[in-house]
């Protein structure tokens, strides 16, 4: 994912890459204005996403990224209600707390007559907006009740619009050409509107009301409306995204998908684990995170997926998916058999220099709009992300030790190997032992770990690194990733094979000390160049070296205590550059922002070595900043500024949320602070030196499963310690605590 400045471009042309000076202008998202600032209302469901204000309307203009989106593509642009010309006044706007319904609640302002004298005073009619979100459209309930005492008359208009830009458009990119709008196409009771595109596809918008307006234009519909008192009447919008409408009236296809929908998020959350506090915040905190994470969910062929993120990034991500299933593998592992399903589907298998793909290589990104179509962007099917790789393998022996499901695994080994092969063929371009990144083509992005805005990779003075470059966090995946190959070649019956990944992992070790931690830092450089000249920067890609366990353990209190001083804790989390570092901006995306699954990483880090205290304060940050927060949400980031008293975090201005990994990131954390592990073969959950953080007494988890069986376990505090006491037992499972 990538956040450029427009103003930075030439510094990125200046900046280079190893095979150009290109700049990638056409990627990035302008900052004109602030999502924080308009606070949006999400759905999702499958290919399609919806971004609304408060009021439940999508306002077109510069910048704005409102609207329904379905496949990369925007098939409404604008949706404005107004009543008698004037805008309802907003009275609340809220999600379900299973993100199934948005509800938006309005009344009347002043209205007048010809004479300018109030005809009818404000909050004397209420509106009640609900929608969602149902296969491909959009379907909403007006209800309007009259509490004036006499009959009141109102005329109620919709305007919409559709400009079928591609989401790239919507971005920020300015195209050269674009396909053709078409006339709309008026009936009775709706309209379609269309578009052709370059790529010689039409796109259709079809809008269906019940009852049918007493006036409809190509734009907009009007609805003349008599009231008596304390009556209520509904009016009924469904926004098809192309797909055949089918032959259901409106009214009775909305309760249809409405009861669908519902009983769809009923169906994948229950999957998981259930988690109950003493701390009521924290439980608002965390069923939004678990709503949030099935809301992006997509069902894929081979399981759900979660999407990245809305509004920019509701697509496929190889990486941001492989994390995400890590941080909630303990809860839900169906998940990551999704995920390691899908994107070994979607493995490289030939070289293409534009895609940045080479065989074995794990997916970036999937575009399906009309610009990926055309190539006028590269992320059509894009591989150019240097972690996803490791990461499928890491995933892949993960899930192996939290299920014992070794016939999933078996089927995957070929994608595992040709995984492997790309490490040591294609990874490590210059058999020095590290695997390193360069774009093939000047279209590729520049920076493709994690931190992949352009100037994210520096030295100390500031200077951009010159690639190929080798990234810390990268050295701890492919380390990860050895292991992992390891534990799952034994119980495949590849003993060498395993012996060989071991000793892979080994010398990676010892090599990655003596290259990546520096003294003088207290902590490993960010990268080394394409020079193998360390980029001598404090940052928290270090703190993934603790995450995979790379880190040997006489440096892992060493890289703990910088990554918790003041310069690089901001009392929120961990930010991504430390302060004083040359590029440090706390208003940056890479370059001081504070990132909630990196600190998931970063506390999972510090429980493996045994940090707990440390963990439980990334944790208790994170958490007192989601309760200043819309929703309870994690959104992707938020600003580096030091955290001050009865003061919230400060926002940042293009974050996505929901994102899946920050969704996720409450639910990792929970794990780390309880220590929690699991051994199918012996029906075992393990809680290894389990401590709970200062805001809460106590954790319930229910239906926590291994092997098929499961446990309701209650974790509280007792004076110092915790006590674990098991509440209900289905099955043979053990629960064993460690000390």
């Amino acid at each position: 994912m990538q956040w450029i400045d427009a103003e930075r471009v030439s510094e990125m042309q200046e900046a280079g890459s190893s095979v150009g000076t290109a700049p990638l202008a056409q990627f990035f998202i302008p900052a004109s204005s602030s999502l924080e600032e308009r606070r949006p209302r999400t759905l999702k469901h499958g290919d399609t996403f919806a971004v609304f204000d408060h009021n439940g309307d999508a306002l077109s203009g510069p910048g704005s990224p409102e609207g329904i989106f379905h496949n990369d593509t925007r098939y409404l642009s604008h949706l404005y209600l107004t009543i008698e010309g004037g805008r309802p006044i907003l009275l609340s706007s809220t999600l379900r707390d299973d993100n199934a319904v948005l509800t938006c609640d309005l009344t009347n302002p002043d209205l007048h007559d010809e004479t300018g004298h109030v005809r009818l005073g404000h909050d004397l009619v209420h509106i009640r907006r609900s929608r969602f979100l149902w296969e491909s459209a959009c379907f909403e309930r007006l209800a309007l009740r009259s509490f004036h005492s006499e009959v009141c008359r109102i005329k109620l208009r919709i305007d919409f619009a559709a400009d079928f830009a591609d989401l790239f458009e919507v971005r920020g990119t300015k195209r050269a050409r674009r396909g053709t709008d078409h006339p709309a196409d008026l009936v009775q009771d709706g309209v379609t509107l269309s578009y052709t595109g370059l790529d010689g596809r039409t796109r259709e918008t079809r809008l269906r009301f019940d009852p049918a307006p007493a006036v409809l234009e190509a734009d907009h519909a009007v609805f003349e409306l008599e009231l008596r008192p304390r009556e209520t009447r509904t009016i009924f919008l469904a926004i098809r995204c192309g797909d055949d409408e089918g032959d259901q009236p409106v009214r009775r296809a909305f309760f249809k998908a409405l009861r669908d929908a519902r009983r769809a998020l009923r169906g994948s959350s229950s999957r998981a684990t259930a988690i109950v506090t003493s701390n009521e915040m924290f439980n608002e905190s965390v069923r939004r995170s678990v709503s949030d994470l099935y809301m992006l969910m997509t069902d894929t062929p081979e399981g759900p997926y979660p999407y990245a993120g809305i509004p920019w990034f509701s697509t496929v991500f190889g990486r941001d998916a492989l994390i995400t299933a890590m941080e909630t593998l303990w809860l839900d592992p169906a998940i990551a058999r999704g995920v390691l399903g899908h994107l070994a589907a979607e493995q490289a298998k030939a070289f293409d220099a534009a895609a940045d793909a080479e065989p074995g290589k794990i997916l970036h990104e999937v575009r399906k709009g009309e610009m990926a179509e055309l190539g006028e962007v590269p992320f059509r099917r894009y591989y150019g992300s240097i972690d996803s790789t490791p990461l499928f393998v890491m995933l892949a022996g993960a899930y192996l030790e939290r299920t014992g499901d070794l016939d999933t695994v078996r089927r995957l080994w070929p994608n595992i190997e040709a995984a492997l092969a790309w490490i040591t063929e294609y990874g490590d371009r210059d058999g020095d032992g590290f695997v390193e990144y360069g774009r093939h083509t000047a279209e590729g992005l520049a920076n493709q770990g994690w931190k992949d805005s352009h100037d994210s990779v520096f030295h100390a003075d500031g200077t951009l690194a010159r690639g190929p470059i080798a990234l810390a966090e990268v050295q701890a995946y492919v380390y990860g990733a050895w292991q992992a190959a390891a534990a799952i070649a034994r119980p495949l019956g590849r003993d060498a094979q395993a012996v060989d990944y071991e000793k892979r992992a080994t010398l990676l070790r010892r090599q990655f000390d003596q290259a990546f931690f520096d003294e003088a830092l207290d902590t490993y450089v960010l990268a080394l160049d394409g020079d193998k000249r360390a980029c001598r920067v404090r940052s928290s890609n270090a703190g993934h070296a603790l995450f995979t366990g790379i880190a040997m353990p006489e440096r892992a209190g060493t890289v703990v205590r910088t990554l918790m001083n003041r310069s690089s804790f901001s009392g929120w989390g961990v930010r991504t550059l430390a302060a004083g570092q040359e590029r440090y901006n706390p208003m940056s995306y890479h370059n001081g922002s504070v990132w909630p699954h990196d600190n998931a990483l970063i506390a999972a880090g510090f429980s493996r070595y045994g940090y707990s205290a440390e963990a439980a304060r990334i944790f208790e940050g994170l958490f007192s900043a989601s309760t200043y927060l819309d929703l309870r949400r994690l959104p992707e980031l938020f600003c580096g500024f030091p955290r001050q008293r009865s003061r919230g975090p400060v926002f940042y201005p293009v974050a996505c949320a929901p994102q899946a990994w920050a969704a996720a990131t409450p639910l990792s954390l929970v794990q780390s602070s309880l220590g929690l592990g699991f051994d199918p073969a012996a029906s075992q959950i393990t809680f290894n030196r389990p401590a709970l953080p200062d805001f809460m007494d106590e954790i319930v988890l229910h239906r926590l499963s291994v092997n098929g069986g499961s446990v309701d376990v209650a974790v509280r505090r007792a004076g110092s310690e915790v006590a674990i006491n098991v509440m209900e037992r289905r099955g043979d499972v053990h629960v064993m605590t460690l000390s």
